[in-house]
């Protein structure tokens, strides 16, 4: 069991997303970034759908009510546990009675909590995520508040083992790190400063010229108004270059949709499932996560690549996740 101390500014459980219901208008939600949830998950032995905690900004304070493994990646909410500073990207082993808290954010907009066997919350169309405008998923289709209580879930072979094998022998010590951690090359993507990789949206050559352009080649802030559904950025107006209608169809993560007004909307986990503004881009899949940890204030830059380059970026990155997924696995066995 874990007792929610203080709720945090924005704290959910999350998995991979509600897929194969958007026909009939449910929205996917999920882990904003879907890299740090699925490693995180690794670390202690869990699959990658396995719920975890993703945790916005100012994370929670959180007692633990039973020994477990935990494993802390994404963003650096400088998380702590009895106070001493526990590193991210590793797993930890943790006693009954400690508290786990987080302090000035360092760099990242979310951090994602793993603990081995998972938060036991109900699904909802066979997902434990949490969409707040609906109430569903996670717990209680809400964000963690003071006074929750979450249940741990029931542990692989491998989170079984690994528990044993981190356990410490001397009982007064209340916490100990596997003495291995992720590669930097899986995490530098965090406060990075190139570019995000777009294709050309689906109305890409309804826009001006000019647009176009500054589409590509001027930066844009995200707003302080912008939530898990979508960045609303600001930066060079985008113009049509004839008022057109657009038929509604199905949107994605990453898809930029440009309103009447001009300014871009980038569209997130919380998505709704169709738009009917005109798409000027799409964000590869490869970037996703880095938009996941960017804050609103953040200024960030747009590069066109084509469909095909995209692909191969996503196939590269996967194969290796998988290679990283085999080594975890290696230090279980």
């Amino acid at each position: 069991m874990i007792s929610v101390l203080k709720a945090g500014l924005m704290t959910t459980i999350q998995d991979q997303g509600r897929y194969g219901n958007q026909k009939n208008g449910v929205i996917a939600s999920g882990a904003m970034d879907q890299d740090s949830h699925r490693i995180a998950n690794q670390l202690v032995g869990n699959t990658t759908n396995v719920p975890t905690m993703e945790i916005t900004l100012m994370g929670p304070v959180l007692e633990f009510q039973q020994d477990t493994c935990i494993a802390i990646c994404g963003g650096h909410l400088t998380p702590m546990i009895d106070g001493e500073p526990v590193s991210m990207w590793k797993p930890v082993y943790i006693k009954k009675g400690t508290e786990l808290r987080f302090g000035q954010p360092k760099s990242g907009f979310r951090s994602y909590l793993a603990i081995a066997g998972g938060f036991e919350v109900p699904t909802v169309m066979g997902s434990a995520s949490t969409y707040i405008r609906a109430g569903i998923g996670g717990y209680k289709g809400r964000p963690l508040e003071k006074g929750d209580t979450l249940t741990i879930g029931r542990q692989s072979e491998d989170s079984q083992y690994l528990m044993k094998k981190l356990t410490p022998s001397d009982p007064k010590e209340r916490l100990r790190e596997a003495p291995w951690f992720v590669d930097s090359s899986f995490t530098d993507y965090i406060g990075a400063k190139h570019p995000i990789r777009v294709m050309p949206g689906r109305e890409y050559d309804l826009f001006e010229t000019q647009s176009q352009y500054d589409f590509f080649h001027t930066p844009y802030t995200i707003d302080s108004k912008s939530d898990r559904m979508g960045y609303r950025l600001t930066g060079s107006t985008l113009k049509l270059k004839e008022k057109k209608d657009i038929l509604s169809e199905a949107v994605a993560f990453g898809t930029v949709q440009v309103p009447p007004e001009g300014n871009p909307i980038l569209l997130l986990a919380d998505r709704q499932t169709t738009g009917g503004y005109p798409k000027i881009g799409q964000v590869a899949s490869v970037d996703l996560p880095r938009i996941a940890q960017m804050r609103p204030g953040e200024s960030l830059t747009f590069e066109q690549i084509s469909h095909d380059a995209a692909q191969r970026l996503l196939l590269h990155h996967e194969t290796k996740l998988k290679q990283l997924q085999r080594g975890i696995k290696t230090k279980y066995l």
